[in-house]
C-alpha cells in the first residue's frame, strides 16, 4: 500500500515538474524589423519651409489582416503571418510615419499637417491602404512587396473630393529571406510614398 503511494505521488510530482518547464520554457526568437527612412527635416527660414499651402493627413486606413506588427504573406487563396518576424512597431504606424517623412523631406510647395502637429487646413489628403503584403506566385519562391494605395485629396467645408488617384507599387524581393522580404517592402513603401508627394503638390494647389 505504502509503494502504491509512493509510485503515484512520484507521477504527479513529474507532471507538476513538466508543467512546470513547460511554462519557463524560452519561446522561439522573434526579430523586429522596421522600414521607410527618415527623411532630412526643411531648416528654418529656406524657401521650402514656407511652404503657401497647408494639407492635413487624415488617419490612414490599412487592411485588417496588415495591421499590427505582423507580416503578411499571400500566395493565392492562402495567406500566413510571415513565422520568427514582425515589424518593430504596427505596419500602418510604421507606414504613416514614412509617409510624413516623405513630405518633410520635400516641402515643395505643400506642408503637411502630420497626426502631431496642431493647425488647420482646408485641403485634407485622405489615404487608404488597400494591399500590403508579401505575395508569393508559388510557395517557397521569392515573393514580391505589393502595397496599393488609394489618395484622395478633399476641400472642406465642402468635403468634396478634388482629385483622387490610386497607386500600386510591386518591388520583387532578391530572395526568400525575411531580410531581403524586408528590405523589399522598404524600398515599396519609398517608391510609393515618392509618388504621393508629387501627386499632392500638383493636386492641393488652388
Amino acid at each position: 500500500m505504502i509503494g502504491r503511494f509512493i509510485s503515484v505521488a512520484s507521477v504527479v510530482g513529474a507532471a507538476v515538474a513538466l508543467s512546470a518547464c513547460s511554462l519557463l520554457s524560452t519561446p522561439d526568437p522573434v526579430q523586429l524589423y522596421r522600414f521607410g527612412t527618415l527623411g532630412p527635416a526643411p531648416t528654418a527660414g529656406s524657401p521650402a519651409a514656407a511652404a503657401p499651402v497647408a494639407v492635413s493627413l487624415r488617419r490612414i486606413d490599412f487592411p485588417e489582416a496588415s495591421q499590427g506588427d505582423r507580416i503578411l504573406g499571400v500566395t493565392g487563396s492562402e495567406a500566413a503571418y510571415i513565422k520568427g518576424a514582425r515589424w518593430v512597431s504596427p505596419a500602418e504606424t510604421l507606414y504613416s510615419d514614412s509617409l510624413e517623412s516623405a513630405f518633410a523631406a520635400r516641402p515643395d510647395r505643400v506642408r503637411l499637417l502630420g497626426r502631431r502637429e496642431a493647425g488647420v487646413s482646408t485641403r485634407v489628403l485622405n489615404i487608404d491602404v488597400t494591399a500590403f503584403e508579401a505575395r508569393y506566385a508559388v510557395a517557397g519562391a521569392a515573393p514580391e512587396a505589393v502595397i496599393t494605395v488609394r489618395a484622395r485629396m478633399v476641400v472642406l467645408p465642402e468635403r468634396s473630393v478634388t482629385h483622387e488617384r490610386t497607386f500600386s507599387v510591386v518591388q520583387p524581393a532578391s530572395e526568400n529571406r525575411v531580410a531581403a522580404i524586408v528590405e523589399a517592402f522598404d524600398i515599396a513603401s519609398r517608391d510609393i510614398n515618392t509618388q504621393i508627394v508629387d501627386w499632392t503638390g500638383g493636386t492641393a494647389l488652388p
